[in-house]
């Protein structure tokens, strides 16, 4: 394990707390599009991501959600993180996108860290900003951009995330993800084939 932990957390801590990680976090196996957190949950530790990738959505009072952001190796919620010093309930939904492995850090160690390792203090507050980043970039999206480059947009991110043009996902999956109407997202799709840009097939979306 702490092999694995060291791919993805090496470079940004030293061997000393790799080590303490390693002795203390709780190792979780979890296939893909299960709930890792759900919105009112009490949060008691903070994720550690090994790999595979974890959607993180903020659902509205209608039960609608939208995509804030993706977890992938080496990340971190900032949100969980918030919730756990809070000792409040969450208000996301982290679903796994892909099979993940990550490490559970208890709150207390995650305290007790900030205060003996200058890298983890970094960590923490980089993992604020970087998901602050990434929140108020969907902000923008929805806020400026159409809906075809929304789309575009998150085709991209998916080729990113799984490493392939090949993208298994459903229309109503991605209108779930931007926040829309099925009937919208394959309207969508269907120009974006007639503009040959994708290839709809019957289990995925080839894009080209």
């Amino acid at each position: 394990m702490i092999e694995k932990l060291k791919q993805a957390y090496g470079s940004q801590f030293e061997p000393s707390l790799i080590e303490e990680i390693d002795h203390v976090g709780t190792f979780l196996e979890v296939p893909e599009g299960e709930d890792l957190i759900r919105p009112g949950q009490y949060i008691k530790a903070m994720p550690l991501l090994l790999s595979g990738s974890i959607k993180i959505m903020r659902p509205d009072t209608e039960g609608d959600e939208l995509l804030l952001y993706h977890l992938e190796k080496g990340d971190t919620c900032a949100m969980t993180m918030s919730c756990c010093l809070g000792n409040t309930k969450s208000e996301i939904h982290a679903v796994t996108e892909t099979p993940v492995e990550l490490l559970m850090i208890p709150i207390g160690k995650m305290e007790e860290w900030s205060g003996q390792y200058k890298t983890w203090r970094n960590f923490v507050f980089n993992s604020y900003h970087t998901r602050m980043m990434e929140m108020l970039e969907s902000i923008d999206n929805i806020a400026f951009n159409k809906m075809d480059e929304r789309l575009e947009n998150h085709l991209q991110n998916k080729i990113k995330i799984f490493n392939s043009k090949h993208i298994y996902t459903t229309h109503k999956e991605i209108a779930s993800d931007l926040h829309t109407s099925r009937v919208v997202i394959s309207r969508l799709l269907k120009k974006m084939e007639n503009d040959d840009k994708i290839k709809l097939h019957r289990s995925f979306i080839e894009v080209l």
